[in-house]
């Protein structure tokens, strides 16, 4: 019984959907143009920050010179002791380790002359 019950409910629900009065005519048109707004919103908030913050992330990764000290996505810091095509060459202390970290998991460049951050 339940599962008559269960599959005819579900029956009234599509029907309802399938079977409702169109409003009124031209709706499709008045549907798009509500969806315009929404869209713009979502390419301000959302697409254009990520092209911008992509965009200073590559201009920093061809900024990219031998000395500069470095932080990669995985956390590792070090200074570039070398600059290939795809790859930099990091000293990595306390023991001067030599790593060859891909430009792609640079995460940040470290420079002398900014303001350290200090904690309160």
């Amino acid at each position: 019984m339940l599962g008559y019950w269960r599959s005819s409910m579900i029956e009234n629900v599509i029907s309802a959907f399938l079977f409702q009065g169109g409003g009124s005519p031209g709706g499709g048109f008045s549907g798009i143009v509500l969806m315009l707004p929404i869209l713009a919103i979502f390419y301000l908030l959302l697409i254009l920050p990520q092209q911008r913050r992509q965009k200073r992330w590559q201009q920093m990764i061809n900024e990219l010179k031998t000395g500069d000290r470095v932080t990669t996505q995985g956390g590792i810091r070090g200074s570039i002791i070398a600059i290939k095509d795809d790859a930099v060459h990091l000293r990595v202390p306390p023991d001067n380790l030599r790593l060859e970290v891909a430009k792609s998991a640079i995460g940040a460049v470290v420079r002398e002359d900014e303001p350290k951050k200090t904690d309160k």
